[in-house]
């Protein structure tokens, strides 16, 4: 199923791409919630983590390091929360497994 996601790795669609490699993209938000608000996707189609399989796991590990390495980058690597929402009912609008990188103002907690 083809998500607006697909269309920003196929280039098909503009995105503020801040890290690209083999399997991953990193880009800003589109609808901030904090100064710093970046997505983090896999190129591979997985829906929400939860469908995420065995043969995922290397790639689950890899977008946790282009977060920190993206983080480090920025000058951020101190202070950032990343978040993933896994179904409708968690505030996933987009079905295509993404983490949120969100930093530049205090971020409370519980966070929802």
């Amino acid at each position: 199923m083809e998500t607006l996601f697909t269309k920003i790795i196929n280039k098909e669609i503009p995105a503020d791409i801040i890290f690209e490699d083999d399997l991953s993209l990193v880009f800003k938000d589109i609808n901030p919630q904090a100064p710093t608000h970046l997505l983090i996707i896999p190129k591979k189609p997985i829906p929400k983590l939860s469908d995420a399989s065995e043969e995922d796991k290397e790639l689950l590990g890899h977008l946790m390091w282009v977060a920190g390495e993206v983080a480090r980058d920025l000058g951020l690597d101190e202070t950032f929360r990343l978040v993933t929402n896994n179904g409708a009912k968690a505030g996933q609008s987009v079905f295509h497994l993404h983490l949120h990188l969100l930093s530049g103002r205090p971020l409370q907690w519980p966070p929802g």
